[in-house]
């Protein structure tokens, strides 16, 4: 049975037409579906009892709790979802002072096969539907104290173009979550054309996964190199505007004697100098199965400090969750491999 959560207003129009329900209805169960605290059809209190039963015989409401929860010392939190027969994805909830994060997932494990990223090791389960990557973020205890979103959990979101934008519309329109775009990221390795319709169509601020800017390294490591370089997502990328509201950030993981050494640091500045740009600096997250390292404090400020002599914002991001597996795929891999 299909789930009303998750379609956008038009798809709701669509709906209650095929049911032969008044056009309004499309907005009063918007309404229920993503401003107000219930989870089923039935507490939908006005709208008529004929209309409730049509509904009923063929959608669910389709909010699912998560069906697990571990929390790190440091005040993260990691949700564990089921999407189907050992099948899970994650989200990560992360506070910090003012601030509320959650990293969310599109889809079961990843089409990408990046060797530094344990999700890949799952192979592709498959894309998550709207309403299921939007379930992690309505479901999450915390729901009230988000402040912002970022789709940097498992799964590529451009390669579940369709339902990432039906999500992002969802969000930020005044019939669901109100939520700004300014208030979310989304993360890609960079797929083309999927890349260039995100960036027309939505507001939202843009992190590109670089990691190497060596593209012969780098495609050691990612396999997308190959196929899309880095080089085509950059000028890509340099046609939109970033001095504003809209912020473009690269992501680059440290990892010990590989791409932490001042050459890869001023190669990045190079590849970078013609996009107002900002680096988070990322210390690599260790797993089981793994041969890389995490490069060392030392060697990260020292690259930090070279990309900001060349006036690039250059951040380290702090490691958060690591007593619970927070990094992308390690509790989902690992409920899966209990299964």
């Amino acid at each position: 049975m299909d789930t009303l959560f998750g379609k956008t207003l038009s798809q709701l129009q669509d709906i209650v037409v095929e049911l032969g329900l008044p056009k309004f209805t499309a907005k009063q169960l918007a309404d229920w579906l993503y401003k107000k605290n219930i989870t089923s059809i039935d507490e939908m209190s006005n709208i008529s009892k004929k209309a409730k039963a049509l509904l009923s015989e063929k959608y669910t409401f389709g909010l699912q709790p998560p069906i697990k929860e571990t929390v790190s010392k440091d005040g993260t939190k990691k949700y564990l979802y089921q999407t189907g027969e050992n099948r899970f994805v994650e989200a990560a909830y992360i506070p910090d002072r003012d601030r509320a994060t959650l990293c969310v997932s599109c889809q079961t494990g990843c089409k990408m096969g990046c060797r530094f990223c344990n999700t890949g090791l799952q192979g592709f389960g498959g894309n998550l539907t709207t309403g299921e990557i939007l379930n992690q973020i309505k479901s999450l205890p915390e729901f009230e104290k988000l402040t912002n979103l970022v789709f940097m959990g498992m799964g590529e979101p451009m390669d579940n173009l369709e339902n990432i934008m039906s999500a992002l519309e969802i969000l930020t329109s005044d019939y669901g979550f109100a939520m700004s775009p300014h208030r979310m990221t989304l993360s890609t390795v960079g797929i083309l054309p999927a890349l260039k319709e995100f960036l027309e169509k939505t507001d939202v601020h843009l992190a590109i996964s670089v990691h190497n800017p060596f593209p012969e390294e780098r495609a050691q490591i990612m396999p997308i190199e190959k196929a899309q370089p880095l080089s085509r997502t950059l000028e890509l990328v340099a046609k939109y505007d970033f001095r504003h509201q809209r912020r473009f950030s690269a992501e680059y993981i440290m990892i010990q004697g590989f791409n932490d050494t001042p050459q890869h640091a001023r190669e990045l500045a190079r590849i970078l100098s013609k996009i107002p740009s900002r680096v988070n600096l990322i210390r690599y997250h260790e797993h089981p199965g793994s041969d890389f390292k995490a490069s060392s404090d030392i060697r990260i400020h020292e690259f930090q400090e070279i990309l900001n002599s060349r006036n690039i914002i250059t951040t380290v991001r702090a490691s958060r969750g690591e007593d619970i597996f927070a990094a992308c795929g390690l509790l989902s891999t690992k409920e899966m491999t209990r299964k």
